[in-house]
């Protein structure tokens, strides 16, 4: 039985391939980009393990002997999760890999704008002292929090954020209004998250429903002056809407990982605005995260290429009794 990698930007594979061994599996390498590039990478393969490329009806059609897609991450969206489940292949993620690192990461862009440190530095070292540019500064203590998606992320980033001592409340469409989550965390409507909170921290998936969810519509509801965070996904977020929101006054700031193009072109109004700061899609990475996902997309892919159900699976009905 053979596994494929189609497509990594991954710097080694040491974990990928003691799974492998393990299993007595064969593993090879490829860098896919196009569908029929990802075709030929993949040809005769049980298991395919895939970063960027894309996953559409297509190849899998052209593809006959593939039983298992495991996507390194938690979002799916390059994958064709109907398709796949139509044709009886089973599509596995890693959807608590990174909970640790994306919350805390979440923090860190959060107080980056809430104190104005990032834009602060870059002004010292452009030999200007004052705090003019970044005020007004508001104790920790006197803001709201809101959490949109109370998912696994969402909400360690609420655990987190409560302890420094903001007021959090989140949304999220599978939960009742009024009532609170496991860790205490009251759940509101998304509307109310716009128009309270100082801060707000994107949790969500990227499907039909959450592209653009924060666009001119939404920002013109929001509080002014208040902070946006977005770990999620880039197309959650409108960019030209957000580029031009702190300008005139609708946002503070923004503190954002992620981006609808990636990397983010040369020319993205983002790069422009002074009190946004930027990090590369880097919210999910540690050492301890790497590895983790690393190994565990592999186990998954090896487990159902054996005949055994993985501990994590989109769609668990093409297994039947597995």
């Amino acid at each position: 039985m053979r596994i494929t990698i189609v497509d990594s930007d991954n710097e080694s594979f040491e974990q990928e391939q003691e799974v492998a061994d393990r299993h007595g599996l064969e593993l090879t390498r490829h860098r896919a980009v196009t569908e029929q590039e990802t075709i030929e990478a993949a040809r005769g393969a049980d298991g395919i393990l895939v970063q960027y490329a894309p996953l559409t009806a297509a190849v899998m059609d052209a593809l006959p002997d593939l039983r298992v897609i495991g996507r390194y991450g938690v979002g799916v969206d390059t994958v064709d999760v109907p398709a796949a489940t139509a044709r009886g292949i089973a599509v596995c993620n890693v959807p608590d890999y990174g909970v640790q690192d994306v919350s805390d990461h979440a923090i860190a862009l959060t107080m980056s704008v809430v104190r104005g440190t990032a834009q602060l530095d870059r002004l010292v070292r452009a030999g200007e002292y004052g705090l003019v540019p970044v005020k007004p500064l508001h104790r920790v203590s006197s803001l709201r929090f809101g959490v949109v998606g109370l998912g696994r992320i969402g909400a360690a980033t609420a655990v987190k954020a409560r302890a420094l001592g903001f007021t959090v409340v989140g949304s999220d469409p599978m939960l009742e209004v009024g009532a609170r989550t496991a860790d205490g965390i009251e759940v509101v409507e998304f509307e109310d998250v716009l128009a309270t909170c100082d801060v707000i921290s994107l949790h969500v998936p990227l499907m039909e429903s959450t592209h653009h969810l924060i666009g001119e519509d939404a920002l013109a509801r929001m509080k002014p002056g208040a902070v946006l965070v977005n770990t999620c996904r880039g197309g959650v977020v409108d960019t030209q809407a957000v580029a031009r929101a702190p300008q005139d006054g609708r946002l503070k700031g923004a503190g954002l990982d992620v981006f609808e193009e990636e990397p983010a072109p040369a020319d993205s109004p983002l790069l422009d605005c002074p009190s946004a700061v930027l990090t590369p899609h880097a919210s999910w990475y540690s050492e301890e995260s790497y590895a983790e996902l690393k190994r565990r997309v592999a186990e998954e892919v090896a487990a159902v290429a054996r005949g055994e159900r993985p501990r994590e699976v989109l769609n668990p009905e093409v297994l039947g009794g597995a």
